[in-house]
């Protein structure tokens, strides 16, 4: 299975977000140039988040993005379904409550040994990214060594 890039920088993004800026307003240019992902196509990815309830934004010069949620209640799996939508392995899969998930109809269908294959690999997959949040991925960068960059944008007055 491979991931657009739409899916793959949505998880980077959003993992800087809660890396860099915590609670704070992140703006756009700051993702991107962490990120080394276009601010264009970053806002339209950005779109799909705010949509799904992941991100929330704020005007002016202290505004940008920030997470809707707490890093512990946003999943992988959630930013996949914001960014691709209910990506399925194959067109012929069959969900756990019986609804058909594809795009043209099979002769096979129901008496297809690979159907079920794929429907299980689906189902693994998609387990494993729910289990899996941003605040996981921000205590592996803290695991790797990472460095978090302070806000350039706060200044210090004395």
């Amino acid at each position: 299975m491979k991931l657009s890039t739409k899916s793959r920088y949505g998880v980077r993004a959003l993992f800087d977000l809660a890396y860099n800026s915590g609670s704070l307003p992140s703006q756009i240019q700051d993702i991107s140039r962490r990120q080394d992902i276009s601010p264009r196509y970053l806002e339209q990815i950005f779109q799909n988040l705010k949509k799904a309830g992941i991100l929330t934004s704020k005007r002016g010069p202290k505004g940008g993005y920030c997470l809707a949620k707490k890093p512990e209640e946003i999943s992988v799996k959630d930013v996949l379904l914001a960014t691709e939508g209910a990506s399925l392995f194959v067109d012929c899969i069959v969900t756990n409550d019986g609804r058909k998930k594809r795009k043209s109809d099979c002769a096979l269908n129901g008496c297809c040994v690979t159907q079920t294959l794929w429907n299980d690999a689906n189902t693994l997959i998609t387990d494993h990214f729910s289990k899996i949040t941003l605040k996981d991925l921000c205590e592996r960068a803290h695991g790797l060594g990472l460095k978090q960059e302070v806000d350039h944008r706060v200044m210090y007055f004395i």
